[in-house]
Order: C-alpha cells, then sequence, then structure tokens
C-alpha cells in the first residue's frame, strides 16, 4: 500500500514476501521515493521472551548513500530502546525521526530479526518540511460531520507520578479499546517505555505495540483535516500529534504544549474536529471539540500531520 500526499509519502509492506531473511537479516531494496528531508519508520512484529528485532536506515542524497541509522532494538519485553548519539553530516536521528540535511530521492532498509522474533508488517513515511499554507487545505466533504467514535474517553492524569507525560500510551490505549483490546492506560506506557528516550513517546514503539497486540498499526502524515476526515468516515480513529501555545488552541486541557498526542474521533455538525484529549483533568472531561483551522495548523505545523494509524486487518483502509 503507498499513500501519496502532496508533502509525504507512506508505503506499507505487508506481504510475506517482503520478509524473507537471510541468516535473520531483511535487507530490503533501494526503494526511489519523492524528494524528502524525513523519514519515519514503523514495524509490527511478535517478539516471544528473548527475542527482538533491530531496524537500520539510509538515505540516497545527491552525495551518496548516507551512513546507516539504527532506530534501535525493540522487544514486547522489558529492554526496548531507541539508540542516542547518531548525528553526522548527512544528518540526525532524534529518537523516532531521521532528519536530513539535503533531501533524499531513495532509501534502504535493513531488519535483523534476533530469536524467534516474526515480522509481519514494514512502513516507512518519508516527507518534506513545507510551511503549512491554509489555502492548499482541500476543502471537506462534509460527509462526516456530526459522526463521532464512540471511543472509550481515559485520561493520563489520573496516574499521579509519570502520567502526565503518558499522552502517546493513553492515546494508543484509547484506540485499542475501541478495537476491543482493553490494556490500562499504565500497562500501555510500560510497554511502550524507550529506556534511552526515558519516556513512552517514541511514535513507532507506539504502534509496534498495537501491532503486537494484532492491529495492523503504522505512523503516517497527513495532509490536511480532509484527508483525516476519510479515516473517521471508514470507522478508524487516529492519534494526531500536535503543539500549541497558551492562547493557540482554545479550550484546551492544558494552556500550552510542546507536544502531545490525542485522538480524533469524528467532526461535529460545524466540521470541527472532535477529540479524546488525554489531558484532561479526568475521564468524563477528556471528550473535547476544537476549532478547526486552529487545530489544523498546529497539527500541520508542530508535526507535519503526523498520526498513528491502528485497526485490525480486517478493516479496509481508506
Amino acid at each position: 500500500m503507498i499513500y501519496s500526499y502532496p508533502h509525504s509519502t507512506t508505503t506499507v509492506l505487508t506481504s510475506p514476501a517482503d520478509f524473507k531473511t537471510t541468516g535473520g537479516m531483511l535487507t530490503g531494496p533501494e526503494t526511489p521515493s519523492p524528494a524528502f528531508t524525513e523519514l519515519i519508520p514503523s514495524w509490527n512484529a511478535v517478539t516471544p521472551a528473548g527475542s527482538s528485532l533491530t531496524l537500520e536506515v539510509r538515505a540516497k542524497q545527491a552525495a551518496g548513500w548516507t551512513a546507516w541509522y539504527s532506530f534501535g532494538t525493540w522487544m514486547s519485553g522489558d529492554g526496548r530502546s531507541s539508540l542516542d548519539g547518531q548525528k553526522d553530516a548527512a544528518g540526525t536521528l532524534n529518537t523516532d525521526t531521521l532528519s536530513l540535511k539535503a533531501p533524499a530521492s531513495a532509501y534502504q532498509y535493513r531488519v535483523t530479526l534476533h530469536g524467534a522474533a516474526q515480522l509481519s508488517l514494514l512502513a516507512f513515511t518519508t516527507s518534506q518540511k513545507t510551511r503549512f499554507d491554509p489555502a492548499t487545505s482541500a476543502a471537506s466533504d462534509r460527509a462526516v460531520w456530526g459522526k463521532v467514535l464512540n471511543v472509550p474517553q481515559r485520561s493520563q492524569m489520573i496516574y499521579p507520578g509519570g502520567g502526565e507525560v503518558w499522552c502517546s500510551p493513553t492515546s494508543t490505549s484509547m484506540i485499542l479499546a475501541f478495537w476491543g483490546i482493553d490494556m490500562k492506560v499504565p500497562v500501555a506506557a510500560a510497554a511502550t517505555y524507550d529506556r534511552a528516550y526515558e519516556g513512552t513517546g517514541n511514535w513507532p514503539f507506539n504502534t509496534a505495540y498495537a501491532g503486537s497486540l494484532g492491529l495492523r498499526a503504522f505512523v503516517s502524515r497527513l495532509p490536511d483535516l480532509r484527508t483525516a476526515e476519510r479515516y473517521i468516515s471508514a470507522g478508524i480513529p487516529l492519534a494526531v500529534s500536535l503543539g500549541w501555545k497558551a492562547g493557540e488552541l482554545p479550550g484546551a486541557a492544558v494552556p500550552s504544549s510542546s507536544g502531545h498526542l490525542m485522538v480524533l474521533v469524528g467532526f461535529d455538525r460545524a466540521g470541527n474536529p472532535v477529540l479524546n484529549d488525554p489531558a484532561a483533568p479526568g475521564d468524563a472531561s477528556v471528550r473535547r471539540s476544537y476549532p478547526r483551522a486552529a487545530f489544523e495548523r498546529l497539527w500541520q505545523e508542530h508535526s507535519g500531520g503526523t498520526v498513528y494509524v491502528m485497526a485490525p486487518p480486517t478493516v479496509a483502509l481508506p
């Protein structure tokens, strides 16, 4: 599956033929892509006790191929970790995102499976940073205005001693519960903890966790709310990443945020996005609506429209 947008492309591999390994290592083909300066991978795998996987990526720039960058080691048990300190003349890997200093035209990946690890999905989102222009946002067809998915409401703020920074696993927990997989917030937080990052906000670690529980899950970047409406129409909630300064997001659960995950569950009758915002002080106040234009700008400018797509393999993606 390939999802192409004006400034991003997400390629999702799910065929067993894509995952044939030699000596436990899978080296992918050199994959052309529209010019990109950022790359985010995703994977779904089953990693029984004592097994794990590591994922590396390199990019092709005008000067040639970069070095291999490692996105760390994933396992369902304790010990999963990204890899700090990866910075050179070509770019920097910050936990879950490879940022390049010059555009690349292709990428290549290699996955090493340790022990009994089994891979079922690989995805790569490539994108180029651009300033969001509201004038280029696709107009809504209004078909889903008034549609709100019944995603369970869960607050991260009710958990002392760390819950204040659990927005990502709380959002993941809500989506899992929507699909009938009831993993409580502390369980999801423990299962996505990244030792090097010392937190639970690693994007592909969250989708890998959902994938380990049977969902098809990956990170993508959408260009506008019109595209997100297609997922709501298909019955698929999305975790979305945004940030804002004081006064920029009317009605926000917290005055400002340098980076926050919440779940897009639908749209009100005026077309404003309806969110399950885990920063609310309690479960009962998680559901809220934010002004469409302000939300769309903050989502696009902060993360380039980053989302977690999580749904059972039997659910068709738009």
